[in-house]
């Protein structure tokens, strides 16, 4: 078998996935030059990796390029499709003449998140298409499968459960630079990484930090990445001294050693389907902290990365940033299951292999 990974953004998931489905069987992988030009060398060997000129949406270039890409594909003669993402307009117009090669679609999000404005840029009617012109999709946990037969209206069969799987890239690049953690002495670091976007849950741990200023005088909060202005909630923080706001893009060695230096990553969403930073840090070997929204719970308690809180609840949150705060042993019991699932079940080999399994049955199912 041989499957053909198109995706146009999401790069640290698609390195994961296809490095680790191309450890079973034959990938090809067909992505921006312009985003993943630079991280090549992340991509394993085993992948036939093609950068194409990719244009962006609004690009008056999309349907040549379109013919383009339709003559890889005549050219490659995949048995399967992937579309890692529904979030390219312009693919719908090209699906319908790559038949009759299985198509399969990934919806990372069923719903969007509120106040996700990178998101929203496409026209609900294109992610939509894509998904109803795909006869199997998959989704990344058994609660978004729920959700997804009754938005798309699909055979029970035809939706698949596939775990993100952990993203070693910025771990990986920790070990080639041969970066350490920054000792500070008597700190405990908290970790908010990501697009800063509403459902981020920001406001919570802001909240939560100054119930905790005398109990934990010793705690900083990094907040790190894009998005909406965190300085909108800084009359509820007690001590500016406490936070290092990082309110931008954030490059690769940063990543790595935000991550290095954090005792805990703390995600406080109020909305979520899974999350690239989990996954992210249990490479890292990190306890976290999740609130139960989306697959957060049944990834973390199942697997004992770290704790559960409600989401919005500022008490649960700041007790629980106190538990592993005094506990060295409960972090580092949470940091190595993490990083035992990041390498063990969850490694992009694992997914790789279930992946596989899938693309067996759809193309069963298809022929």
């Amino acid at each position: 078998m041989k499957a053909l990974l198109l995706v146009s953004d999401l790069e640290d998931y698609t390195i994961s996935f296809a490095s680790g489905v191309a450890q079973h069987m034959q990938v090809v992988l067909g992505v921006p030059r312009r985003r993943y030009g630079h991280l090549a060398s992340y991509v394993d060997p085993a992948v036939d990796l093609h950068l194409l000129d990719w244009p962006r949406h609004r690009s008056l270039y999309n349907p040549w390029f379109l013919y383009q890409l339709t003559r890889l594909i005549r050219h490659e003669q995949p048995t399967i499709i992937h579309l890692l993402s529904n979030n390219t307009l312009w693919l719908n117009f090209a699906a319908p003449f790559w038949r009759p090669i299985p198509l399969l679609t990934t919806i990372h999000d069923v719903e969007l998140h509120p106040g996700d404005v990178e998101t929203r840029v496409l026209p609900t009617w294109a992610t939509e298409l894509m998904v109803r012109q795909s006869r199997h999709v998959v989704v990344h946990g058994e609660g978004l499968k729920r959700i997804a037969l009754g938005q798309y209206s699909k055979s029970p069969d035809c939706v698949h459960v596939l775990s993100h799987p952990a993203i070693h890239r910025y771990a990986e690049l920790a070990r080639r630079q041969k970066m350490a953690r920054r000792r500070e002495d008597g700190t405990f670091r908290v970790l908010l990484f990501g697009r800063i976007f509403a459902y981020k849950g920001l406001e919570y741990l802001v909240r939560a930090e100054a119930m905790l200023k005398d109990a934990l005088p010793n705690l900083r909060i990094t907040v790190a990445g894009r998005g909406d202005d965190p300085g909108v909630f800084q009359p509820l923080m007690g001590d500016a001294g406490r936070y290092d706001i990082r309110n931008r893009f954030i490059e690769d060695a940063e990543v790595a050693q935000l991550f290095l230096d954090a005792d805990i990553v703390v995600l406080p969403y109020t909305e979520a389907s899974q999350s690239g930073v989990l996954n992210l840090a249990v490479a890292f070997g990190k306890p976290v902290i999740v609130t139960d929204v989306g697959e957060l719970r049944s990834t973390v308690q199942s697997n004992g990365l770290g704790m559960v809180v409600p989401p919005r609840d500022v008490e649960e949150l700041a007790t629980a940033i106190r538990m592993l705060a005094e506990s060295s042993a409960l972090r580092t019991e949470f940091g190595t299951n993490a990083f035992a699932w990041a390498t063990g079940p969850n490694s992009p080999e694992k997914v790789g292999a279930q992946a596989a399994a899938v693309y067996r049955e759809v193309v069963r199912a298809c022929a």
